[in-house]
């Protein structure tokens, strides 16, 4: 009788982990058929390597609306991945949203923007030397997110949203297992509650004051999450014994896709999960998310640290992949611990092909976090980059009805943009 109820019991969590589980055959069975001796490796080890994958198929219509259908392969928001800078994502979507509800006092995004402190291990922020006129602003932090994943220009948009408004305006829309706790500099759980106090000033006058702003809110953190076999504590000590990311930052790879895609086509998802950009927000993140390091004059950067694929794991960075002048890609990138991530909308201009993709993958055989030893280079990101010309090459012989009109995402990246909106 025990036997048969330990097999009961076991046939119950097998049915349990299947319904959480989303795969499509089709999308497997499309990898399998190209896939390179590597890659089969690694899709033959989804408790390894806990890669996750969306392709995301898109149709025009007559009218050129578009219809989404997403495959997926190995998707569980229930499986943990650090999101890392993905994150800078919809804290950059959320700091446009806000700063346009301060258009009554002539802030926008534009507007020069001065942090200072106001608790234990905050730091003030007067200029900024990478800007054309030295000041920091809501505009140049998301810019320099986009382009180079930036982490203090995080830091800082992370503040101006504060703490409380970041995870209640993500729930209120829908994004109920995301939560943002921290900012990417040192420090507790306490203090990461705690934003500074901000100015909006305009020629040394104060246009809109901001005070320093405290998260009641709790967190559920009812959940363990333990990753690894070893790691590496703040004090650089071995400790022997998995790393503890309850209380990190939690963004499933569900959620990340489902942002992105309200932003590349908002009208394809219901008005409550869409944000409260104006269409020059719009042009702003598309002509950003697409840019590259190389093609940006202010922050000017230097391209052999940050090269043109430095942000494009699809296709393009294994091997410093050059990108072709006719294929764009409009992405927020993550990586650390081990974890890559990538969600990506991809235009092939020539061709006139479009579609998402989005994944993720661990690639740490020490199962040692923080060693900085992590296996991007030999086994992620050629992960990135068959996958991505596998699906690549498929959406170049699909049959299309309609061909898409891209004329919205096409930009002239040799001239700025209008810094008065």
């Amino acid at each position: 009788m025990k036997t048969l109820h330990g097999l009961l019991l076991l046939l119950i969590i097998s049915m349990q982990v299947t319904a959480q589980q989303k795969t499509d055959a089709w999308l497997e069975q499309l990898l399998r058929k190209n896939a390179s001796p590597l890659l089969l490796q690694v899709l033959n080890q989804p408790d390894t390597f806990h890669y996750q994958l969306i392709y995301t198929q898109i149709n025009r219509d007559k009218h050129n609306q578009p219809q989404l259908k997403n495959y997926y392969l190995h998707v569980d928001r229930n499986r943990y991945f650090n999101p890392a800078s993905t994150v800078k994502l919809p804290t950059a979507l959320l700091a446009l949203e806000k700063i346009n509800t301060l258009q009554q006092y002539g802030v926008n995004k534009y507007t020069t923007m001065l942090t200072d402190s106001a608790w234990e291990r905050q730091t003030r922020v007067t200029h900024d030397s990478s800007a054309a006129n030295y000041l920091p602003s809501v505009a140049h932090y998301v810019k320099k997110i986009f382009l180079v994943s930036d982490n203090d220009a995080y830091n800082r948009l992370y503040e101006f949203v504060g703490q409380q408004t970041l995870n209640q305006r993500l729930w209120e829309m829908g994004y109920k297992d995301t939560r943002i706790t921290r900012r990417f500099v040192t420090m507790n759980e306490e203090q990461n509650r705690h934003t500074n106090p901000i100015r909006f000033t305009e020629r040394e006058k104060v246009l809109y004051a901001q005070p320093a702003a405290y998260n009641p809110l709790p967190f559920d953190f009812s959940k363990k999450i333990l990753i690894g076999r070893a790691h590496y504590n703040r004090q650089d000590s071995l400790i022997h014994a998995p790393m503890d990311f309850t209380t990190h930052n939690n963004f499933p790879l569900e959620d990340i896709q489902r942002i992105l895609q309200s932003v590349i086509f908002p009208e394809t998802v219901p008005a409550g999960q869409r944000f409260h950009l104006t269409e020059s927000d719009y042009q702003f993140l598309y002509r950003y998310m697409s840019q590259l390091p190389g093609e940006s004059d202010y922050p000017k950067y230097d391209t052999t640290e940050f090269f043109d694929s430095y942000t494009k794991f699809f296709f393009f960075k294994a091997g410093r992949s050059k990108i072709p002048p006719h294929i764009r890609v409009f992405n927020k990138t993550g990586w650390s611990y081990g974890f890559l991530t990538d969600v990506a909308y991809i235009v092939d201009f020539k061709n006139q092909v479009e579609f998402m993709l989005s994944g993720v993958i661990y690639v740490n055989s020490d199962g040692v976090l923080n060693d900085d030893e992590y296996d991007y280079e030999q086994i992620g990101y050629p992960f990135f980059k068959e996958v991505g010309n596998i699906i690549y090459q498929y959406e170049l012989k699909r049959p299309r009805k309609y061909r898409p009109d891209l004329g919205r995402f096409r930009f002239d990246y040799t001239k700025e943009l209008t810094t008065t909106k």
